[in-house]
């Protein structure tokens, strides 16, 4: 099935269905549209200064757990954006959802609806322009979700596209990208022989649970079947760019194209190796100059780090979480301290445009 919101092939679709992250339960609606439960904590996204409030109230390690509801979230965390279908009406889709979870768990969050989003058809975001309307007149709560990361190839080479950037930035990244005379790069396909081989599946695990481990956010943990699924089907086309040095592994990425746009989705980086080569930039413009040469449009980077993507030229498309919550008391409360829970937009106001 093909999705009004989709940017990812079906197989990592049907891959989160089949192999969702740890603790994950997923499953999809009467119209296909896939959905999931987990325990969510609730300071994920709150901003920084409201999270060292709360961490620091009196016994804060005894009732900490209470911040960690069972959720019900509508969508995935392996798309860009919710899967989106029109086989209902938005009016029916929100009605729909709100009488078959809006009890079954204390929080309810339909997640990653696009707003505008420049990488979608005109028809996708006013079905979801729609869609928000109908689920505020449910009683839903609307929060800012984060910022999608994307760049169109619209550069006839690197020079040009580093031509854009301020001079601080370009002697900065340039100087970065000197560390690529040490590193060979390679590209693979999903369904490679090499991924077969169980000691390689291991270490690109490793990679990738290395990344997760060093991040701020940690919600949704990939599992082994996932990525064993994901390298070896040779139908989802995706591409795997490996970063050697001295015949040593020290990262890759993974990505897809899907509606002529590269779209990033996962890395792996042999730590502190990788940070000493730089890898995180020289990956990002390797991923751009292979969107160049593939004469594809986009270049859909993922949503995290807006700082630093930014810095790097990005433009940012952001999304909408609605957010039903069981307790009447509690849903009062978050409507109105929502925008603690904003951070990317909160983000983007105080800071300057990309190519400046």
């Amino acid at each position: 099935m093909k999705y009004l919101t989709q940017l990812e092939p079906n197989e990592l679709v049907s891959n989160f269905l089949t192999h969702p992250p740890q603790d994950f339960t997923a499953w999809q609606l009467h119209d296909e549209i896939p959905a999931f439960t987990a325990h969510f904590d609730l300071l994920t996204t709150a901003d920084h200064d409201l999270q060292r409030k709360v961490r620091r109230l009196p016994f804060f390690n005894k009732w900490q757990k209470f911040l960690r509801p069972l959720t019900t979230f509508i969508g995935t965390t392996v798309s860009e954006y919710i899967l989106l279908s029109d086989k209902l009406s938005p009016d029916q889709l929100a009605k729909e959802i709100k009488q078959q979870y809006g009890q079954k768990s204390p929080l309810l969050i339909v997640k990653d609806i696009p707003q505008q989003s420049p990488l979608l058809a005109e028809y996708a975001n006013q079905y979801s322009a729609t869609f928000i309307q109908a689920l505020q007149n449910q009683g839903f709560i609307e929060v800012e979700g984060q910022a999608l990361a994307w760049v169109p190839i619209d550069f006839t080479d690197i020079n040009e596209y580093l031509g854009r950037l301020s001079y601080q930035r370009r002697k900065n990244f340039r100087r970065k990208l000197k560390s690529q005379q040490y590193v060979e790069i390679n590209c693979l396909h999903s369904g490679d022989g090499c991924f077969f081989d169980a000691a390689v599946l291991e270490q690109f695990y490793q990679l990738y649970l290395n990344v997760y481990q060093q991040s701020d956010i940690h919600f949704d943990l990939l599992t082994k079947a996932f990525f064993i699924e994901l390298l070896q089907d040779v139908k989802n086309q995706a591409r795997i760019f490996t970063y050697y040095h001295h015949e040593q592994l020290v990262g890759y990425n993974i990505c897809f194209i899907v509606n002529n746009m590269l779209v990033d989705k996962y890395i792996g980086f042999d730590y502190p190796l990788a940070r000493d080569l730089n890898l995180y930039f020289l990956s990002w413009f390797y991923n751009l100059d292979y969107a160049r040469q593939q004469g594809l449009d986009y270049y859909v980077a993922g949503w995290t780090d807006p700082e630093v993507k930014s810095s790097l030229g990005a433009k940012f498309t952001f999304t909408k979480h609605m957010v039903y919550v069981r307790n009447p008391l509690l849903r009062n409360i978050l409507k109105k301290i929502s925008s603690r829970f904003e951070q990317d937009k909160n983000w983007q106001e105080n800071v300057s445009k990309p190519y400046q």
